[in-house]
């Protein structure tokens, strides 16, 4: 018999139980009174609900924000890399601001600035490949009109 007290495992766990339930502020047992919300409880919880809706819709207008700032820079960076190629490809007239221009790239790998569009080449079509349509800003870089 004493074997048996001193080999039983308490298959409940100390720490979801209470020594003292008659201090817990809630029921504990099947005849405990009920718990029901008050009216305070029904406001606090539509109140929480309504500021949880709020703040989803502000954080999905954060998200749709960033979303745009993302695309900006894409587009920013994109203009800084045609302008490197643009001011390293080889010019033979001087590009004036709000301009149309045509990037293309030799075989040699080289660039080239022209003013022929890739469709005015005539008949034996264009020796370049095409890399894009771009117009001079007034900021001196240059923006993708079409490629």
């Amino acid at each position: 018999m004493e074997d048996s007290k001193e080999n039983f495992i308490n298959p409940i766990d100390k720490d979801h139980i209470t020594e003292d339930p008659s201090n817990l502020t809630y029921g504990h047992h099947r005849g405990s009174l009920p718990v029901v919300p008050t009216e305070q409880g029904k406001l606090k919880g539509r109140a929480l609900s309504a500021m949880e809706h709020q703040t989803d819709i502000q954080l999905m207008q954060i998200k749709q924000q960033m979303e745009l700032l993302a695309q900006q820079a894409n587009k920013i960076k994109d203009r800084v890399e045609v302008s490197q190629k643009i001011y390293t490809a080889e010019m033979r007239f001087e590009p004036l601001i709000n301009h149309t221009y045509h990037l293309y790239e030799k075989q040699d790998g080289k660039f080239i600035l022209s003013m022929i569009a890739p469709n005015d080449w005539g008949r034996s079509g264009c020796p370049y490949t095409f890399e894009a349509t771009v117009k001079l800003l007034a900021d001196h870089t240059w923006e993708i009109v079409g490629e």
